[in-house]
C-alpha cells in the first residue's frame, strides 16, 4: 500500500511491489528442503543442519535484498 501512494514512477511501483514476491518464494523453498531433509533422517546430522541452516539464510538475505530494494527506490525518488 505504501508504495502506492509514493509519488513515483509505475515501473518504481511495480519493483517495489514485486519484491514482496521474493522472500514468500525464498521461504516456501525454505519449508520444502526442512521437510525433505526431515523426511531423509530423523536423527541429527551435521550435514542436515547445515542444509537447514543455509535455507534460512537464504530468507534472511531476501528479507535483506527486499529492504534494499525498498531503501534504494524511496531515497531515489524523495530527493
Amino acid at each position: 500500500i505504501i508504495a502506492l501512494l509514493l509519488n513515483i514512477p509505475i515501473w518504481a511501483k511495480m519493483f517495489m511491489i514485486g519484491s514482496l514476491v521474493i522472500p514468500i518464494i525464498v521461504e516456501l523453498l525454505n519449508s520444502s528442503i526442512e521437510r525433505v531433509v526431515d523426511l531423509v533422517t530423523e536423527d541429527y546430522h551435521k550435514l542436515a543442519k547445515y542444509a537447514k541452516d543455509a535455507a534460512a539464510a537464504a530468507v534472511m538475505v531476501s528479507f535483506l535484498f527486499q529492504f534494499f530494494i525498498w531503501g534504494g527506490v524511496i531515497l531515489y525518488f524523495m530527493k
